[in-house]
């Protein structure tokens, strides 16, 4: 062996191997999946069937049977062993070979909403006050699509590819329980997507850090003593105490949240009082959300708004109780992405899209992706345009006219089945590699 040909060979294993971002390659000299963009291309018509079948039989969180199995049959039908149930009604696959013990994990919510549609559609929900309107149909779909995709290159998988379905994203804190049962036990990363109507079709968004808010539900009641509306002072009237104790409140945005931070105190429920006017209830309740991109602000706000209202209510000579109604609205912590995770994922987003919007602006809006990274596995999570006038997609999430551009699907496909390839490609360690 000549000293030019060791040299080259040499070379040759460190551009490989040692240096981070350049993917490994198969035998034929290609990355995996170059053609990725033309292959989710090829599955678009069968991208938007299977779409249209969920979207058809919206199930709210942790009822999510009909969904299941046909995420089932699906995954039957290409070939792809799963476990079920995990989290109630979750789904976990496995796309490899075992050449390598890496995994990566991709996710998809699966739960619908207690809305009644109103979009006019020929595949209309079927199921009376339930509504696919926070696009997670069109996530299963995706994830299926990128299945597809990788499943039909299984043999160059340098390592494990985790496919997710959970459950009841929408309140019911799914994703701690997948979490707690299992679904990411040695996953090295995990990604994420949402369909975002607030930008144009096909854009891939995102930013390093938090990307969406912690969130915590509350329920307060005050309690007083009623009478008689024309005799307050025999009364502790509770309304008057309730009114002060929201409007006391809002200093906890204003006066100790920093004006470079975020954070939000909503109240969207009130109530007070029934029957006659001229009574004085004996209690007042009300209700809301705190919003922080923090988890330790949220903490802070969470004790800082039962000082307040304790303080308020003693002020009127009333008593108050905080209900944080954890076993039916669980708290959500912030969404962060992984620094490393962010980047790798603009980076594939850039190749595969020609472009990706960095730094994009977060959200107080909770999402309980954040779980995966909240429990220690490096995440990132990135927003999906779908905002296409032509096609009528320009209505917000959660609204009952929310309609999804499906063109978007092969865009979402691709990118799933790009992020769990090349993470493997250049993450893995061939066996028998060794270190010079």
């Amino acid at each position: 062996m000549s000293g030019h040909t060791s040299l080259t060979r040499i070379l040759l294993f460190l551009l490989v191997h040692a240096l981070p971002g350049v993917p490994i390659c198969s035998a034929s000299g290609a990355s995996i999946l170059t053609s990725v963009s033309k292959e989710a291309a090829d599955i678009q018509s069968w991208l938007v069937s299977l779409r249209r079948r969920f979207h058809q039989i919206p199930e709210l969180m942790y009822e999510e049977v009909e969904t299941g199995k046909l995420i089932r049959e699906t995954l039957d039908n290409l070939g792809i062993s799963y476990r079920h149930p995990l989290a109630k009604t979750g789904i976990v696959a496995d796309i490899g070979h075992g050449s390598s013990s890496l995994t990566v994990a991709l996710r998809a919510d699966m739960d619908a909403l207690p809305i009644n549609e109103q979009t006019g559609l020929e595949f209309a929900s079927k199921e009376p006050g339930k509504m696919h309107a926070c696009g997670h149909d069109s996530h299963i779909t995706m994830l299926l699509g990128a299945a597809k995709l990788l499943k039909a290159h299984e043999k160059e998988l340098p390592g494990t590819v985790r496919l997710i379905f959970q459950p009841a994203e929408e309140g019911g804190a799914g994703g701690d329980l997948m979490v707690k049962e299992g679904a990411v036990k040695d996953v090295a990363a995990i990604f994420g997507l949402h369909v975002w109507p607030f930008t144009p079709s096909g854009t891939l968004a995102s930013r390093a850090g938090p990307i969406m808010g912690a969130c915590q539900q509350f329920q307060v009641r005050i309690t007083g003593v009623g009478g008689h509306a024309a005799m307050p002072h025999a009364t502790v009237d509770p309304v008057v105490a309730a009114a002060n104790t929201i409007s006391a409140l809002q200093a906890l945005v204003s006066r100790e949240t920093s004006p470079l931070g975020t954070a939000v105190v909503s109240i969207t429920r009130l109530a007070a009082g029934e029957g006659a006017y001229n009574v004085i209830p004996d209690s007042a309740n009300f209700g809301g959300t705190l919003r922080s991109l923090s988890h330790d602000h949220l903490m802070y706000m969470k004790q800082r708004m039962e000082e307040v209202v304790t303080a308020q209510a003693q002020s009127h000579r009333c008593s108050a109780e905080v209900d944080w109604l954890e076993l039916k609205e669980p708290y959500y912590p912030p969404t962060v992405n992984d620094r490393a995770m962010y980047k790798f994922a603009a980076e594939v987003g850039t190749r595969l899209q020609g472009g990706f919007m960095e730094d994009y602006e977060p959200t107080l809006g909770g999402e309980d992706f954040s779980f995966y990274g909240h429990a220690g596995v490096p995440a990132a999570f990135t927003f999906l345009g779908i905002r296409n006038e032509t096609a009528g997609s320009v209505h917000g999430l959660h609204t009952p006219r929310f309609m999804m551009d499906e063109e978007v699907l092969q865009t979402g496909a691709a990118y799933l089945a790009s992020l769990a390839s090349e993470y493997l490609a250049q993450h893995h360690k061939p066996a028998g590699k060794q270190e010079l």
